[in-house]
C-alpha cells in the first residue's frame, strides 16, 4: 500500500468484544512504531473490560493496557483507516474502496489464562512486524 500522500498510515483491528486480540495488536503497533502510524481498535460487541490474560501477557513484556477500554466498531472509524483488519472472530466490517481489508487468523485469548494467551500475543507481534515494514518502514528516506 503505497504511502505516497505524505499523511501517517492509519491502522484499525478488530474483533467482535474488543477486548483481547484487537487490543493486543493495537498495543503492539503502537509500541513498535511509534507515532509513524495512527492505531485504532474496535469491536461490533465490545465487552466489559479487556481480558485480564491478555493485560498479564502484555504486561510480562513491558507493554501496558490495563487502562483500555473496548470501544464499539463506528462506520467512520472504517471510514478513516487505511487498513482495516479482522482478528479471525468473524467480525467484519463496512467495506469502502481504496481500503486495505486483512483477516488475520488468531485463536481466541477469551477465557484462556496466560499460558494460552502467549503465543497468541507473540503471533500477533509477528504480524504486527509485517504489517510495519510494509506500511510505515523504519528508515524512510531523509527528506531536506
Amino acid at each position: 500500500m503505497p504511502v505516497s500522500t505524505g499523511k501517517k498510515p492509519s491502522v484499525l483491528f478488530v474483533c467482535i468484544h474488543n477486548a483481547g486480540r484487537s487490543q493486543m495488536a493495537a498495543a503492539w503497533l503502537t509500541h513498535l512504531a511509534g507515532d509513524r502510524v495512527e492505531v485504532r481498535s474496535a469491536g461490533s460487541n465490545p465487552g466489559e473490560q479487556v481480558n485480564p490474560a491478555a493485560v498479564a501477557a502484555m504486561a510480562e513484556v513491558g507493554i501496558d493496557i490495563s487502562a483500555e477500554v473496548p470501544k464499539i466498531l463506528t462506520v467512520d472509524a472504517v471510514k478513516e483507516s487505511d487498513v482495516c483488519i479482522t482478528m479471525g472472530c468473524g467480525d467484519t466490517c463496512p467495506v469502502f474502496p481504496g481500503k486495505r481489508y486483512l483477516d488475520w487468523k488468531l485463536d481466541d485469548p477469551a477465557g484462556q489464562g496466560v499460558d494460552a494467551v502467549r503465543p497468541i500475543r507473540d503471533e500477533i507481534k509477528t504480524l504486527v512486524e509485517g504489517l510495519i515494514a510494509e506500511i510505515a518502514p523504519s528508515k524512510p528516506e531523509a527528506t531536506a
